[in-house]
């Protein structure tokens, strides 16, 4: 099928005859590719921001957390378990001691973590509290804005001693200088040493909105209890990682007397792996919507299909004339699948400018959040979207226009 132009022309002078059946078929098209648009630029935002909630900790980090035995750490069976309930003890600070003791851990330090009314000067406010080890900042990414962080023989000594978070400081003291004053926890006093910098949200958790105590103080002052629900580790050498996990893997077995690992009752991570798992679970989702997208896709072929047999139907006359006085099968063809084309295509450019407005007001409410966002129209989203409708009117246009390019001129001449 040779490049007619006068078919071309011919095409489009229909489409503007048509108009708003036109603009209607458009519109239909234009609303799916918006939508693959969007769903793709908010893929892209969404794996940012769930990646930047690994910003927390370094590369070279790695999580060892407590699991419901014979369970996998990110199934179902471990959540339900661990919801409904089931508390793992097994955890203790002999783990991680020899933790500690690794050649390639640079330091390690062990979390637990509750939700407390914590009142200062007659104000009675929920926050939630961080058990964290002294050597915290040596793993994660704490960075004060005044005071200290509270040492090793303090946490060793149960010191009552508290670092807030930027909101939670607000929340309690407003203005005032909180550092050296009380705050009070179940009755108890605990004496503010430290103020953390704004860490923004991580896991869905408000990071500014904690307040960290020692580990062993918040154990047993707070919480009653000798375990450890969760370990982070930072290693010297981030080549070595599987090595060291394997390591730590049989230590901790030999300490809880596990022989068949299939038994364990923790799991150890590295953020490489957590990088992974969250990678496929947004590239899974948004692949998942763009292909409930792509389905009103095709309805929206459908209908240009149901359209062009109408516009045969209607123009019948016209197509025996043209092919009475010389007009070959091949133009007629060319002039209907070019119709069905140029619906698309336009429908196409609108749904991209479309998705570009819906993607960017995403941003900025997403930003306006506070979420580390990104906005990216990528070429790939703009490629599918183009060649998706391009091949949506070349496909649902097809048989319409050799309906058309079929018809004999004289039968096409007497239906006048």
């Amino acid at each position: 099928m040779k490049f007619n132009f006068a078919s071309l022309q011919v095409a489009y002078d229909a489409l503007r005859r048509q108009k708003r059946r036109t603009i209607l078929t458009m519109l239909a098209i234009s609303i799916g590719i918006a939508a693959v648009i969007t769903i793709m630029a908010a893929g892209k935002g969404m794996q940012k921001f769930v990646f930047s909630q690994l910003d927390v900790f370094g590369p070279d980090t790695i999580s060892i957390e407590v699991k419901v035995p014979s369970a996998k750490q990110g199934s179902t069976d471990n959540a339900v378990g661990l919801a409904s309930g089931i508390i793992i003890t097994t955890m203790k600070d002999r783990d991680l001691q020899d933790i500690m003791k690794h050649p390639n851990i640079a330091a390690a330090f062990a979390m637990n973590s509750s939700q407390e009314a914590v009142s200062y000067g007659g104000q009675i406010k929920k926050v939630i509290l961080f058990g964290y080890g002294s050597s915290a900042p040596e793993v994660e990414k704490l960075e004060l804005a005044e005071g200290r962080f509270y040492t090793k023989e303090e946490e060793d000594s149960l010191a009552a001693v508290a670092v807030l978070g930027s909101k939670a400081r607000e929340k309690l003291f407003g203005d005032d200088d909180p550092i050296g004053k009380n705050i009070y926890i179940r009755g108890k006093p605990f004496r503010v040493i430290g103020l953390l910098q704004s860490r923004g949200a991580a896991f869905f958790i408000d990071m500014d909105n904690i307040i960290t105590l020692p580990t062993k103080t918040i154990q047993r002052k707070l919480l009653g209890i000798d375990y450890i629900p969760h370990i982070m580790a930072r290693l010297k050498d981030g080549s070595k990682v599987e090595s060291t996990v394997e390591d730590l893997k049989a230590t901790i077995r030999a300490n809880h007397g596990i022989v068949d690992s299939s038994r364990d009752d923790f799991a150890i991570d590295t953020m490489a792996d957590a990088a992974k798992t969250l990678g496929t679970v947004t590239d899974g989702i948004t692949l998942l919507l763009v292909s409930l997208v792509c389905v009103s896709l095709l309805v929206g072929g459908v209908g240009i299909m149901n359209i062009m047999y109408v516009s045969v139907a209607e123009r019948t006359f016209e197509i025996g004339l043209r092919k009475a006085v010389g007009a070959k099968k091949a133009d007629i063809m060319f002039q209907f699948l070019s119709e069905a084309v140029m619906v698309t295509l336009g429908g196409g450019v609108v749904g991209i400018l479309l998705g570009a407005g819906a993607a960017l007001g995403i941003y900025f409410l997403a930003t306006s959040f506070g979420f580390k966002w990104v906005y990216d129209i990528s070429l790939a989203s703009v490629g599918l979207a183009v060649g998706f409708s391009a091949g949506i009117g070349l496909l649902f246009g097809y048989y319409p226009a050799r309906r058309a390019a079929n018809l004999h001129p004289i039968d096409a001449l007497r239906r006048e």
